[in-house]
């Protein structure tokens, strides 16, 4: 006879992770274990520093706040499906705080004895209680909580090791095999190699391979009458043949024709050159292969000579990005490669505008990259953020000078819009009179924001102070970056302004842990993850390094990690927005490749019950840094 209530049980859970990752067989068996507990409003389910329980909690109706400290501060809020209590899991000490029914509540108490071994069998179970446990906690993946269940991680990320990466697939080559003797003529051999279209012939004797001729030496030795066409294939081949099995990686091939400074690779049974060959695998080869393998899109990036040429590996360069998340390699990691990739496709929108100009630039410059793009976080195709900087000229050459870099920015920007980078609504970029400024203009400017700090003027200052060099002189952005600093120094009351303004971005989420959505227009019921979750984090990441008179550093999760070594009393919390900043990121641009858009406005609906929670566990960061910068700065002394 059925257990009706375990039945309903199961029923419950199935719906929610991590039972969401266990087949329906074990959830039903797990669910006759379950305890089902009836609490009334107010009522303690454990105390802070109360010794662990045997059994870690579920709620199925009502709502369970999570407190600590003298105040009793909320720190959490558990509804229905959430889970709490699982430090008897993961760690062997008391609870970090107290737990109290918000209202009239209903739990399942799962003991930790009968559900340990699907959390050490299922990674997906494991991983996801890891990341429920350290939501708690301000960094998800603490020294003190990483790798209780799998080991150490990669960057504070956990990597799916059963998932391959993108350049150690086996790699394809050519079946169709093009062999002579070693009698045969280099006339022959060239002959055969034109009608058969090959880059390269191998010799064979009683099919086994002793050489190899490619087109590298026939032009070497025949075309320089080193030998003349007569030769026979024994005096030109390249001999013994490098043979390798046909079961070679993307970057086992790479690195093998590096090693041997070689052009092509024979494929044999079992990879000597003691059984038939089986295939020839040549650089060209492996370069398909390899195909959004970042050096091959570099490369391919510096040999285009016209804008549209990028286009195609714009396209290609995204295909990589969605490559790298469906792969879970850190974000960290993708996030440099992504905006190396991205610099270098700028860079060579700039070098074809160059060549476009008539004379070569009359003075040095700076093309800057400002906003998310400014902050190496632009992952996505957006907006343009742009400006230019160039050296200060004579009276004389002032007008003339200007009107060439308003010229080149104009280039410059119109193929960055070929390329896939829309035109900047607000007209922020360097064609744009009002940023395209000589440094004496740019300081006189900069000055003019600090010393009137008006809404607009603190608003431009966010977005330009995160600028960062992609083209040209160094020094002048150096000089440029001094002046601002020494300039904020000596006034102040600008810095308060800028506090303010960074504590003015929306909170993420309202009363009962609720997400707050947008209320009216074109993207009502949406939330914003730009404006209410990486808005606040960036922001306070900007006041705080530029308090330490930090230059040069404008990604927001390397300012927080900077953040952390100049103040050790804060460096929990700093890591924590620094994993919290990359996590959104991430989740933003995931969003955003989904829905071919820039990943802003999210719908809630479409989100899972685990993506929910991971997204709010990003959160708490937020409160507490804008609690530091506000105690710290006080803007409030404003006038």
């Amino acid at each position: 006879m059925k257990n009706t209530i375990s039945h309903r049980v199961a029923d419950f859970l199935k719906n929610f992770p991590p039972f969401t990752f266990l087949n329906q067989k074990d959830i039903e068996i797990l669910s006759e274990q379950i305890s089902i507990i009836y609490k009334e409003k107010d009522s303690v389910i454990f105390a802070e520093n109360e010794e662990t329980h045997s059994c870690f909690y579920v709620v199925h109706k009502g709502a369970v706040a999570l407190r600590k400290g003298q105040k009793n501060d909320i720190l959490d809020m558990c509804d229905e499906g959430d889970i709490f209590g699982l430090r008897p899991l993961i760690a062997n000490e008391n609870y970090k705080m107290e737990a109290r029914t918000y209202e009239e509540s209903i739990l399942y108490a799962i003991p930790i004895a009968i559900f340990r071994p699907y959390a050490l069998e299922n990674k997906d179970v494991g991983n996801f209680l890891i990341q429920s446990f350290a939501s708690n906690t301000r960094n998800p993946y603490s020294k003190s909580h990483r790798g209780k269940l799998y080991g150490e991680t990669l960057a504070g990320e956990i990597l799916d090791t059963d998932t391959k990466l993108l350049d150690i697939q086996p790699v394809k080559y050519s079946k169709k095999i093009v062999t002579c003797s070693s009698i045969t003529t280099a006339k022959a051999i060239a002959e055969i190699m034109t009608k058969k279209n090959v880059g390269a012939v191998l010799v064979v004797e009683d099919k086994l391979p002793i050489g190899i001729i490619t087109d590298k030496d026939l032009r070497n030795k025949i075309v320089t009458g080193e030998y003349p066409i007569t030769t026979s294939a024994s005096l030109i081949m390249t001999s013994p043949v490098i043979t390798y099995p046909k079961k070679l990686t993307t970057t086992q091939a790479q690195m093998a024709m590096m090693k041997s400074n070689i052009s092509h690779i024979c494929l044999t049974k079992d990879g000597t050159p003691n059984t038939k060959a089986v295939g020839i695998l040549s650089k060209h080869d492996v370069m398909v292969s390899l195909g959004n393998n970042p050096a091959v899109l570099i490369k391919a990036v510096k040999r285009a000579k016209k804008y549209k040429e990028i286009k195609p590996i714009r396209a290609s360069i995204m295909q990589l990005l969605q490559g790298y998340l469906d792969q879970n390699i850190p974000i960290s990691l993708t996030s440099k490669i992504i905006t190396e990739l991205n610099d270098v496709c700028i860079q060579q929108v700039i070098e074809i505008a160059l060549k476009k100009m008539s004379t070569p630039p009359p003075a040095k410059f700076a093309w800057l990259a400002m906003g998310s793009q400014g902050r190496s976080e632009q992952l996505l195709q957006t907006d343009q953020d742009n400006a230019l900087v160039y050296e200060d000229v004579s009276e004389e050459l002032k007008e003339k000078t200007k009107k060439y870099f308003l010229e080149l920015a104009t280039h410059v920007n119109k193929g960055l819009f070929e390329i896939g980078y829309d035109y900047c609504p607000a007209e922020m970029m360097a064609s744009n009179p009002k940023w395209c400024l000589s440094l004496d203009e740019w300081k006189k400017l900069v000055h003019h924001w600090i010393t009137n700090t008006g809404k607009d003027e603190v608003l431009l200052s966010f977005i330009f102070f995160d600028y960062s060099l992609t083209y040209g002189d160094n020094e002048i952005v150096n000089n440029l970056s001094d002046y601002i600093l020494e300039d904020i120094k000596a006034n102040p009351v600008f810095y308060l302004h800028l506090v303010s303004g960074a504590l003015q971005s929306p909170s993420p989420t309202g009363f009962f842990r609720e997400f707050l959505l947008e209320q009216d227009g074109a993207n009502k019921d949406f939330f914003d993850i730009k404006r209410r979750a990486l808005m606040p984090l960036s922001d306070a990441a900007r006041v705080l390094i530029l308090s330490h008179a930090v230059k040069s550093i404008s990604n927001t999760p390397e300012r927080f990690e900077k953040l952390a070594e100049l103040e050790p009393q804060n460096k929990e919390l700093y890591l924590a927005c620094s994993y919290s900043y990359r996590a959104l990121l991430k989740f933003r641009t995931k969003q955003g490749l989904l829905h071919n858009d820039s990943g802003q406005y999210i719908a809630l609906g479409d989100l899972t019950k685990l993506e929910k929670i991971k997204l709010k566990s990003t959160f708490k960061t937020i409160k507490e840094i804008q609690e530091i910068i506000s105690i710290r700065f006080n803007p409030s002394n404003i006038l």
